[in-house]
């Protein structure tokens, strides 16, 4: 198989590669401050890192949601100036989260291009497992969820095989479910019908409900990865760790 490439000693045509964009929209980004400079490595070029992909994910992601310049350099600026490229990816999971649902069809020159680097058939069903891509009835073209794919992409230089993320998707797709099924329940029960029962008129029940919803929604799922990742944090701690 051949050797994933490295988010790191990247060229601007290639940092603009992998993030899907122009070279002239890194380049405007990093005269906004939006971007770190890159690193001046030998002969005068500028090389860029996981980091600046990860940010440049991010802003794309802002960007797509409707954000201006304005509210994404105000955004960024709460951010600490140290996260990895790992919290920056899960911020921008967290804003995809909003955006409706879509699939945009992709071929696999375009998907290899992002990835930088070849993909083998492994690679196309890893993804299909993570649920990042489907196939059509055209081979070299698939059905793709852009809110994810660059994390799909991440994915790909890890050492997890197919059967681990068949595995570990059910896993999770088994216990978010069964989340949203006791949160919903407890959203009825304890806001929906006090709320319900303070007056408003039935025809309006159905607007009040997807108003007062979507007012939750952002806070719930905060709680939710907030939980995870403390979760995950104390599981890697108490696991034994090999010398």
């Amino acid at each position: 198989m051949p050797q994933p490439l490295a988010a790191d000693g990247l060229t601007v045509d290639e940092l603009a590669a992998r993030a899907g964009v122009t070279v002239r929209t890194v380049r405007f980004y990093g005269t906004r401050g939006l971007l770190p400079p890159p690193e001046i490595g030998p002969r005068r070029v500028g090389r860029y890192g996981s980091r600046h992909l990860a940010r440049l994910a991010l802003i794309e992601e802002l960007r797509n949601q409707g954000m201006t310049l304005a509210g994404v350099e105000r955004y960024l600026r709460r951010l600490p100036p140290d996260l990895h490229a790992q919290d920056l990816a899960i911020h921008r999971a967290l804003v995809a989260s909003w955006a409706p649902e879509s699939a945009e069809e992709t071929t696999r020159e375009q998907l290899e291009r992002r990835a930088g680097r070849p993909l083998e058939e492994d690679d196309v069903e890893r993804l299909a497992a993570m649920g990042v891509l489907s196939r059509t009835a055209e081979p070299t073209v698939f059905e793709v969820d852009a809110g994810i794919l660059h994390l799909g992409l991440r994915l790909l230089d890890l050492p997890v095989g197919l059967e681990t993320i068949r595995a570990a998707r059910q896993v999770v797709l088994g216990h978010t479910r069964e989340a949203a099924r006791e949160l919903s329940r407890l959203f009825h029960a304890e806001v929906w019908e006090p709320y319900r029962l303070r007056g408003s008129e039935p025809d309006d029940d159905d607007e009040a409900m997807r108003t007062l919803s979507a007012q939750m929604q952002p806070m719930v799922v905060q709680a939710l990865v907030t939980a995870f990742q403390r979760s995950m944090r104390e599981e890697l701690r108490a696991s034994p760790r090999e010398e």
